[in-house]
């Protein structure tokens, strides 16, 4: 017999079954429903289903056949109108025998199965602080330790280990105790953290924001979920937001009906690893956004302490903790928003119900499969997560989903002092922006200095062309003491412009510095043009202070007063101005008398 696929939908009073049956004879065919149970058979196709709800048998009742699809469309009434049938897309959980669908064991006994029922029963209080696990004595204590799904296997890396070795971090699991595996887990994301990997991250997270304006369609399904809530506050019929594919629809025909026995400890572990794997998975998505790719697994169970580290969590705020750790330290990009976005995701998906729940556990599935290595970690837990969702309560996963909005997680819980990290690489960029800012105002004020420079010695030239024109203008046979003082005066405050004058009367900054007295009979001209090195040597020990006359005003009445002595006072032509220097002006030599423009310079330098 072939077990055909199928389809449930509901309306307020009828309940509709679609049956594909390609192939099949539709002129013989049986339909038998009443009460939970619902059995079609149609050579050689059979179908039994254990219905959430009951459904009779009134006249109602209608059955189509469509030739071209090969479909039977049978629609039955509800026996309560109104009445809202939940788990219509748990498709392995309907196709379990009704025998089977209790987990209580064959043989029992009948005080306990009352305490049983009433732990079933009970509200499970997420934020009990949790007894760490105490190994037993050394002679009690197991040959292999259990992991998996509810820590229900051992032994399996004992037999894959080369090829599982690959698919985890934890080495020889069957011999590792839990708490040993949290050290070294631990200690591996400490070791593998990159500070300078993180900050590149945090500063330049374009593609980042880019990935996290992705929306999932889970964003989707919860707004038109709580658009639902707020307009209507009906409780018992409710649309479907999640919608299966066909290929959903055939894995879980696929999946083999089975039944957990689990204590509290274990049921509250399988709740936590959830969480982890979910968290995991929502990254993927959002960094993917939506595609996969020949790391999607891999991201998924290294992101996962549960599947990578075969963890046993004790609390919802180690969970997170674990997951922002791994984030940071293993995958293409660490950044924080996106731990905080993988959380938000979970939310919403633990509040859209266990069919969001199952989608994406299917999503998971599917990935590892694909994937040669990964696809022990399907056997070891994925698949039975897909067939006990199935049979969970939804009100177990709103109180989880509740309890995880509350829980909080901040950067310092992640353990990397990545606060400080920041903190202190903040201040480095402000340094460095301050610097380069000082450095782009320096190169602005280097073009306004030289261009001042140039202004300066386009005056200096220009002062001194005048000064030389002035003087040839002059005519030799004036003989008048006030007319040779006002020529020199104006001779001076041409050279005000001037940049510097040595202390030998000596102007600095040009190639030719001249300067001018006049007297009766001679003009003399110094030029320092080609002077000799000896000469050279003699004026630099005699240039030690240099005078800007633009700052000294009063030098210029100073200078006026010295030479009106000196006209009354005419001082003989000096020595060392041979005949050849005023006629062909020639090199200067020094003369051992007192020099008037050495005493002119030496008299400004004490009034400064």
């Amino acid at each position: 017999m072939l077990t055909p696929a199928f389809e449930l939908t509901q309306d307020p009073d009828f309940l509709t079954i679609i049956i594909k049956v390609p192939y099949a004879r539709a002129s013989e065919f049986d339909v038998y429903f009443e009460g939970e149970d619902f059995k079609f058979y149609a050579k050689p196709y059979f179908l039994r289903l254990t219905l959430p709800g009951r459904i009779v048998e009134d006249g109602r009742e209608k059955a189509s056949y469509n030739t071209d699809e090969g479909t039977f469309t049978i629609r039955l009434p509800k026996e309560i109108p109104g009445q809202y049938f939940e788990r219509l897309d748990m498709l392995t959980s309907l196709l379990a025998p009704k025998k089977s669908r209790s987990a209580k064991p064959l043989v029992e006994e009948i005080a306990a199965s009352a305490e049983l029922s009433e732990e079933e029963e009970e509200e499970f209080d997420w934020e009990i602080e949790q007894i760490p696990y105490k190994e037993s004595a050394e002679s009690t204590l197991p040959l292999q330790y259990r992991y998996g799904f509810g820590n229900l296997r051992s032994g399996v890396f004992q037999r894959l280990q080369d090829e599982l070795s690959d698919v985890i971090d934890v080495k020889d699991p069957d011999q590792t105790p839990v708490d040993e595996r949290r050290r070294k887990r631990l200690a591996a994301e400490a070791a593998k953290f990159d500070p300078d990997h993180y900050l590149a991250d945090f500063f330049e997270d374009e593609a980042i924001q880019h990935v996290l304006k992705y929306k999932p369609w889970w964003v989707d399904a919860h707004k038109k979920m709580i658009a639902l809530q707020r307009e209507s506050h009906q409780e018992h019929y409710t649309p479907t937001f999640v919608v299966f594919s066909e290929e959903e629809r055939e894995q879980l025909r696929k999946f083999t009906n089975k039944s957990y026995l689990l204590d509290k400890r274990s049921r509250h572990h399988v709740y936590l690893g959830l969480i982890d794997i979910l968290l995991a998975y929502c990254y993927e998505i959002c960094v993917n956004e939506g595609d996969k790719n020949v790391e999607s697994s891999w991201n998924i169970r290294k992101l996962s302490a549960t599947l990578c580290w075969l963890e046993s969590f004790t609390s919802i705020h180690d969970v997170l903790v674990s997951f922002g750790r791994r984030v940071l330290c293993y995958p293409l990009h660490r950044h924080f928003g996106l731990v905080t976005r993988a959380f938000n995701d979970t939310v919403m998906i633990l509040q859209l119900g266990k069919a969001a729940v199952l989608k994406c556990l299917l999503d998971i599935h599917k990935a590892f499969r694909e994937n040669d290595p990964a696809y022990i970690l399907n056997d070891l837990f994925i698949t039975d997560y897909c067939i006990w969702i199935q049979k969970n309560k939804s009100k177990k996963l709103a109180a989880l989903s509740e309890s995880l909005q509350k829980t909080t997680l901040t950067k310092s819980h992640i353990g990397f002092e990545i606060e400080e990290l920041e903190a202190a690489a903040v201040l480095v960029q402000e340094e460095e922006s301050v610097l380069k800012a000082a450095g782009t105002v320096s190169k602005q004020q280097l073009p306004s200095s030289e261009s001042e420079t140039s202004d300066s010695e386009e005056s200096s030239s220009t002062s001194s062309s005048e000064t030389e024109g002035s003087d040839s203008d002059e005519p030799e046979s004036s003989t008048s003491e006030d007319g040779r003082i006002n020529s020199l005066q104006g001779t001076l405050q041409e050279e005000r412009t001037a940049p510097l004058i040595d202390c030998n009367g000596l102007r600095q900054g040009t190639n030719t510095s001249t300067f001018e007295v006049s007297d009766e009979n001679s003009r003399v001209y110094l030029q320092s043009t080609s002077v000799p090195g000896k000469l050279v040597e003699e004026l630099e020990k005699q240039m030690h202070t240099a005078i800007r006359l633009s700052e000294q005003p009063e030098g210029l009445a100073t200078a006026s007063c010295i030479l009106q002595e000196q006209e009354e006072n005419p001082v003989s032509k000096p020595d060392g101005f041979s005949k050849d220097t005023t006629e062909k002006g020639n090199f200067l030599e020094v003369s051992s008398k007192t020099n008037p423009l050495l005493f002119l310079c030496s008299t400004n330098e004490d009034e400064y």
